[in-house]
């Protein structure tokens, strides 16, 4: 699964790498949780462009009785994302780039779990997976919410978890979020691992543990 991520780049790098005209204000986050809001890429068809907007990380269905719901589906399984009824109708309507530049995952060591920090070797931002959707109470309060897509972890992450969030290629934004194409046999071929030599990894402080921890000092190395 992906339970926690980091986005601290400057904003003029997502304007570049997403190819977006706004960003909204936002500081360095280094320890992004579930339920909190995160940066989300969606295509507006109404103005033919991609546009960043804040979103509450934990998918809410439009069915939902209530705002709960969310906490639960902070991830879905690419392998079955098009079948899932929580997930079925926004893979193929409402697909979305979750914005990060760094990830943790938690490897069980003597009994207890160390955080090691995931991130491109190149340093830059990328766009996970994502899926959108917009759920309204019956006091009428509209939520959108989203959540990212899993797959098999590729050899760098094996030694820690067997699942990784999916991260697209940069070529593959527009087909990911054009909302005119649903055809699953052209979308799942993007949810693969991404390249291990591509990536690299090291173990961090368990401050990461608590999403109430949110410093440069999650992402520094460790030694174990």
């Amino acid at each position: 699964m992906c339970g926690r991520f980091t986005l601290s780049v400057f904003p003029e790098v997502l304007t570049q790498i997403f190819e977006v005209e706004k960003i909204p204000d936002f500081k360095p986050q280094y320890n992004i949780a579930p339920t909190q809001m995160v940066l989300v890429v969606l295509y507006n068809s109404e103005g033919n462009k991609r546009e960043i907007q804040r979103l509450r990380w934990g998918l809410i269905p439009s069915w939902a009785k209530d705002q709960s719901m969310g906490a639960r589906l902070i991830n879905a399984r690419a392998e079955t994302v098009a079948e899932k009824p929580a997930f079925r109708r926004a893979f193929k309507r409402q697909r979305c780039l979750v914005v990060a530049d760094g990830f943790y995952e938690w490897q069980r060591q003597n009994g207890k779990k160390q955080p090691y920090y995931f991130r491109l070797s190149n340093g830059k931002p990328f766009g996970f997976a994502g899926l959108w959707e917009e759920w309204q109470s019956s006091e009428q309060e509209r939520i959108k919410s989203c959540t990212i897509l899993t797959t098999q972890a590729n050899e760098l992450l094996q030694m820690v978890h067997d699942r990784m969030p999916v991260i697209l290629q940069q070529e593959s934004y527009d087909l990911w979020l054009d909302p005119q194409v649903h055809d699953v046999e052209l979308l799942q071929p993007l949810l693969h691992p991404y390249p291990s030599e591509a990536m690299t990894s090291y173990p961090v402080t368990t401050l990461v543990n608590s999403p109430k921890n949110n410093s440069a000092e999650c992402v520094t190395p460790v030694k174990i």
